[in-house]
């Protein structure tokens, strides 16, 4: 028969809360102070790896990665610091079986680690949120002048202005029949319509024969060179602008990756670093329980 069950007997439940949170939010901070001290610690070692000479410098690969493994580091060694020390530091539970010791420093540990990994966290979204604050002032007033000059440049040259999205194909319709006449009297609007050309064209993926056909016939009376020459060099142009292309979409899947692969690290490094804050209090839990055995068995019984 339980205890419950007996007859007159009361459930005996303890008026203290099993929660300390006097340790738990001292081996927090502790963390926190470790965990800002390192990263200083990080970015002086880190900018001595980066230099303004050229071959001076690691490559970014390793910058990188050595960024990475720090940054791990960095997780695992606060969480055990301040893990251990919201173990040590809480007060001994008296009449408390053995496991229930064990699972409430585990859980201490892991709170403190919870607490001090959202604290980071805020301290370093302050940061990059101040840092995005000043970016964009910088780039809303670089596109303020830049408008105040569009809107000058606008202005002098003509009152109104087709949209981009169908001058080209206004442009398509006006093509003169000679080219040459317009190109060598009008040179600033035989740029401006080439622009458009390649515009409209990379939006869509490819630029069509007629185009190649009109840039290079613009080609050939702008500069002077041959048909065949002319449209050797509108080729060449276009294959430049293709490998442009390329190799920006290429960096944007790296840049992808390495998002990808440093969240998969960060996510991993942090279940780490909770176990490890979890393991570390329950030790350090252990250890100050054992030191107060040792110390009343010195003294002797109390009488």
């Amino acid at each position: 028969m339980s205890l419950s069950e007996t007859p007159g007997a009361l459930p005996v439940e303890s008026s203290k809360s099993a929660m300390s949170w006097g340790p738990i939010l001292g081996g927090a901070f502790a963390a926190v102070g470790v965990t800002l001290i390192l990263l200083l610690l990080g970015s002086g070692v880190g900018l001595t790896m980066v230099s303004p000479w050229s071959g001076e410098s690691n490559s970014a690969a390793t910058v990188g990665v050595t960024a990475a493994v720090w940054l791990v580091v960095i997780q695992w060694l606060s969480s055990a610091l301040g893990g251990y020390l919201t173990g040590r530091l809480r007060t001994k539970w008296a009449a408390v079986h053995t496991g229930e010791v064990f699972f409430r420093d585990t859980a201490h540990g892991f709170i403190s680690w919870a607490v001090a990994t959202v604290f980071v966290v805020g301290f370093l979204a302050s940061s990059l949120t101040s840092l995005a604050g000043a970016g964009a002032s910088t780039v809303g007033a670089a596109a303020t002048a830049a408008g105040a000059a569009g809107a000058a440049a606008t202005t002098s040259s003509a009152s109104t202005s087709p949209d981009l999205s169908t001058s080209y194909f206004t442009d398509a319709l006006l093509r003169p029949e000679r080219v040459s006449a317009n190109a060598s009297r009008d040179n600033g609007a035989a740029s401006v319509e080439v622009s458009r050309i390649l515009l409209n064209d990379a939006v869509n993926g490819e630029v069509p024969e007629g185009d190649k056909s009109y840039i290079a016939s613009i080609v050939a009376a702008r500069t002077g060179l041959s048909d065949t020459d002319a449209r050797t060099r509108v080729d060449t142009v276009l294959k430049q602008i293709e490998d442009a292309k390329v190799a920006a979409q290429t960096a944007a899947d790296k840049a992808r990756k390495a998002a990808a692969t440093t969240a998969l690290i960060g996510s991993i490094s942090l279940l780490i670093g909770a176990f490890i804050s979890s393991a570390a209090a329950a030790l350090g839990g252990r250890q100050r329980d054992e030191e107060e055995d040792i110390l009343l068995t010195s003294r002797g019984p109390l009488v």
